[in-house]
């Protein structure tokens, strides 16, 4: 009654954009509550369903920290994760344009604050979406492991995020107090084995494999010629990440990788072409 509507359902066993229903009145939350707790039950194994404030058009923003046994939290850096398709990210952006620095300062105050206050150890990120039109933001959740997004935060910042979760976790105190000073611009596309039009996952033998290089240009993936991409798990075939010394520059070297690539096999799509759209959108380059 008080967050007023819309509200989402989200099951409580949830992750990765699943088991979320969006109501906006008293009558759909009657009839979405049993699907969704019987979806929950389904998919999970867990019926518990919390409910959260909708927002409309949000910013998706969250804070990389650092924390050791000593104590010691320090925010690495803010990445902006709203491109987004059935609530999974899709691009990764570092630092956010989309928020100011009074703003940034907050947000890191409060992973700090929040990390502390649960005697966090290790890397982990607190996550928030941001309202553009009141300059509020939320918090979501924290998520207590390295993410997929990580290397848009060692791009600008240059500090091995998966080296320093070994070294805390043997005992090593962070060097560092406050948060290091971030050099441009990075981005992170994630290239995933789907149709672009339906987002269905699209199995099957990579024959054809050239993957991008050159400066400012890191390519994490399991994959080579010759890979059956299987119907099991995660389409994700490979992330691409790019450095650029300002947003324009890491976008325009983002599309001449996605230029470069290519990933042809019998029956096998990627999102390549999505991609490739996206960052040629007025709305994009604007940071809308």
């Amino acid at each position: 009654y008080k967050i007023g509507y819309p509200i989402l359902l989200k099951a409580a066993a949830g992750g990765g954009g699943r088991g979320m229903r969006i109501v906006y009145n008293e009558k759909e939350l009657r009839e979405k509550f049993p699907l969704a707790q019987r979806e929950a039950k389904a998919s999970f194994g867990d019926d518990t369903i919390y409910l959260e404030k909708y927002l409309i058009n949000p910013k998706h923003i969250e804070v990389q920290i650092l924390a050791d046994g000593y104590g010691n939290v320090v925010a690495i850096s803010d990445r902006e994760c709203s491109i987004q398709r059935r609530h999974q990210k899709l691009i990764e952006e570092a630092p956010s344009v989309s928020i100011s620095e009074e703003t940034r300062k907050k947000l890191f105050e409060d992973a700090v604050k929040f990390a502390k206050a649960i005697n966090y150890v290790g890397a982990g990120t607190v996550e928030f979406l941001y309202d553009p039109k009141t300059s509020k933001y939320y918090f979501i959740e924290m998520n207590g492991r390295i993410q997929v997004e990580h290397p848009v935060s060692e791009m600008i910042t240059g500090i091995d995020l998966v080296k320093w979760q070994f070294l805390i976790a043997m005992g090593e105190k962070l060097p560092y107090e406050t948060p290091p000073s971030l050099k441009g611009f990075a981005l992170e596309m994630r290239i995933n084995a789907e149709d672009s039009k339906l987002f269905i996952p699209s199995p099957g033998k990579i024959e054809k494999l050239i993957l991008p290089g050159g400066f400012g240009v890191r390519v994490d993936t399991h994959i080579y010629q010759g890979y059956t991409v299987p119907p099991y798990y995660d389409s994700l075939l490979a992330k691409f990440i790019v450095w650029g010394n300002d947003r324009e520059e890491a976008i325009n070297r983002a599309l001449r990788v996605l230029e470069e690539t290519t990933i042809e096999g019998e029956n096998l799509k990627t999102n390549i072409e999505f991609h490739k759209f996206i960052l040629q959108t007025k709305e994009f380059r604007e940071a809308k």
